[in-house]
């Protein structure tokens, strides 16, 4: 599938660990990961207001969940993912960029 940016994706996701993002829907005046595309993959950013993680998911619309299909980068000491899995319900899993589009 296509590498899809949209602009104002953001999500709250109560997941804990180091596993696939179930997505809990979208945060006041933003869009839901829906807009990305069953199956395509993305940019997010994720954190918990200590650590964070970026990196590139892919959407799958069955379950709603992103899954972290490459880190780029992260506060922990190893690019794996958010150091102790810390990802709570106040996290917003984001994707942002200055114009959308499909690469």
């Amino acid at each position: 599938m296509a590498l899809v940016i949209k602009d104002r994706v953001k999500e709250t996701s109560t997941t804990t660990g180091t596993g696939t993002y179930t997505l809990a829907g979208a945060i006041t005046g933003f869009e839901a990961f829906s807009e990305i595309g069953n199956g395509n993959t993305t940019y997010y950013g994720c954190s918990d207001g200590t650590d964070f993680e970026v990196g590139i998911g892919t959407y799958t619309l069955s379950g709603t969940t992103l899954t972290r299909t490459t880190i780029l980068e992260s506060s922990s000491t190893k690019i794996t993912a958010l150091v102790n899995g810390a990802v709570s319900a106040s996290t917003a899993v984001t994707v942002d960029n200055v114009s959308g589009g499909t690469l």
